[in-house]
């Protein structure tokens, strides 16, 4: 007789498209999953080497427009909080970028466009992942996952961008202002300039991965509703704390990037529930065909 729980799965997953299940798709060697694999990755990089390329080709675009642009008055996020208020109008940073190394802007250069092509292929570079792990997956279990793909991309974009017009210009504006005395000239090494570009939208794009990470934890059963519901506290300083981290030492630009995580936070806590809520109706319901049976 089958599992009345199997059974629910498998009618509630009727309408859905089907895939070979885990148990039915070909048996292959350690070595066999090794070349999967080794090829999933190979395409990974690259098609991050050629975001890479890219990027180290048209340095004007990238670098002059894209990675400087908020060290300039005339960046969109400037313009924006001065239409918004003449009180916030910034018309000019008080820094100057220079290299001090023979081999800074070259090296600078390639580093830069490696991660900028990081963050380009990033949407590929996790669908290529996707496909070398889908395959050992069930029905249900790749039915529930569908579309992992599209919302891990969206939620990178959203946190990119939102870490590139946001944080980046605030985090720049702070750090070019603030002076322990006014004879200290601030003369940044573009070295440090474009690591934190670099680390405040990065930071931000893997942040902005909480409800995919807590969807995924709550569908194995480690992560429910009354688990993040019972250190919500704890949580609110943990953000603090990495967003700490990853801004500099200012209340605003801290704020500005933890409010958002906290509200990622909540709305991972409706995301558990509603998925723990849909196993205890599955249980539920599996339970009544069990005593079906059994009569």
């Amino acid at each position: 007789m089958n599992n009345p729980e199997t059974t629910l799965v498998e009618n509630t997953n009727s309408s859905l498209p089907s895939f070979p299940s885990a148990s039915n798709a070909k048996e292959m060697g350690v070595l066999d999953h090794l070349e999967e694999l080794r090829w999933h990755l190979i395409r990974a990089v690259l098609a991050i080497l050629v975001f890479t390329a890219v990027a180290f080709v048209a340095k004007d675009i990238v670098f002059g427009k894209i990675i400087l642009g908020p060290s300039k008055s005339n960046f969109f996020t400037y313009q924006f909080f001065c239409q918004l208020s003449s009180l916030t109008c910034i018309d000019t940073l008080p820094f100057i970028l220079q290299n001090r190394v023979m081999t800074g802007q070259f090296t600078m250069h390639i580093a830069a466009s490696i991660a900028f092509g990081f963050m380009c292929a990033f949407p590929y570079v996790f669908w290529e992942i996707w496909r070398f792990v889908a395959p050992a997956l069930y029905n249900d279990e790749r039915n529930v996952a569908r579309g992992a793909t599209f919302f891990v991309s969206l939620l990178f974009a959203i946190g990119v961008l939102f870490g590139y017009f946001l944080i980046t210009p605030l985090s720049i504006n702070f750090l070019s202002n603030y002076q322990v005395d006014a004879t200290i000239l601030n003369e940044i090494d573009i070295s440090s300039y474009v690591t934190t570009v670099a680390m405040l939208t990065l930071g931000c794009g893997l942040m902005f991965q909480l409800p995919i990470v807590v969807f995924f934890l709550s569908q194995v059963g480690i992560v429910t509703p009354e688990l993040m519901k019972a250190y919500r506290k704890h949580s609110v300083v943990v953000i603090l704390f990495v967003s700490a981290l990853i801004t500099p030492p200012d209340v605003i630009s801290q704020c500005l990037i933890g409010i958002p995580i906290w509200v990622l936070y909540e709305m991972s806590i409706l995301i558990s529930a509603s998925i723990q809520k849909k196993r205890n109706l599955a249980i539920a319901k599996a339970e009544k065909l069990r005593e079906q049976n059994q009569r």
